[in-house]
């Protein structure tokens, strides 16, 4: 019988074809589905974003909330409404307030609770979750809940239409469900040379109150 003889020398692997760099987009239909894969990405990522957003290619609905003031020591009275057309842009504020001092201006603040048990004291102080100084609605530091003054005609009747960029009817700050407040001085708006300018404006008294909570949109 003939020997089976054993060859020591290892298989030769199969030949891998070597490209120069860059060789792979030379050809076209290479650059072409590079092209469409960039693409599909670039569509893909627009997509996740907008679904984070919340938006989808449509304008995200309009918040409203509204907040009906009594005073339990004074007969100061009034509705506030709210409206914020977009998550990142002001809420707007209009409203009316009745029997205040005539020809007087009045603090105006959102403090931190929904809480009336007791009035508008256990409403608590302003609104400050970023632990700021009182100041201005146009200062950079100031509580969000500064509103600054709204002021009283001749009749102690305060028209209000304004708005504000700080306040927010949406996301992890939002007013809702705290108290807005009317006071019975002059805010000073920090502008006082003493500590409780710092922190209330020295505005006094809290002359009416009401918690803000959210409302259908308005008929047009």
């Amino acid at each position: 019988m003939k020997a089976h003889t054993h060859d020591p020398s290892p298989a030769t692997p199969p030949a891998i074809s070597q490209r120069a760099p860059g060789s792979l987009f030379k050809s076209p239909k290479a650059w072409a589905a590079a092209a469409v894969a960039v693409a599909v990405l670039f569509v893909g990522l627009q997509m996740c974003w907008s679904r984070i957003a919340g938006t989808h290619g449509a304008p995200s609905p309009a918040v409203h909330a509204v907040a009906v003031l009594r005073g339990p020591n004074s007969n100061v009275t009034g509705t506030v409404y709210f409206s914020q057309p977009s998550p990142v842009g002001p809420v707007f504020i209009t409203g009316e307030l009745n029997n205040l001092d005539p020809d007087a201006e009045r603090g105006f603040h959102i403090h931190e609770f929904g809480d009336l048990t007791n009035g508008c004291v256990s409403s608590g102080s302003h609104y400050n979750p970023f632990g700021q100084t009182h100041g201005a609605p146009n200062d950079v530091r100031r509580h969000v809940g500064d509103l600054g003054n709204i002021r009283s005609n001749s009749d102690g009747v305060a028209k209000l239409d304004f708005a504000d960029s700080v306040i927010k009817l949406v996301g992890p700050f939002s007013i809702i469900g705290r108290t807005v407040l009317v006071h019975t001085g002059t805010d000073d708006l920090g502008r006082g040379d003493n500590d409780e300018s710092l922190k209330t404006g020295n505005a006094g008294q809290r002359a009416a109150c009401g918690v803000v909570g959210y409302r259908p949109k308005p008929s047009d």
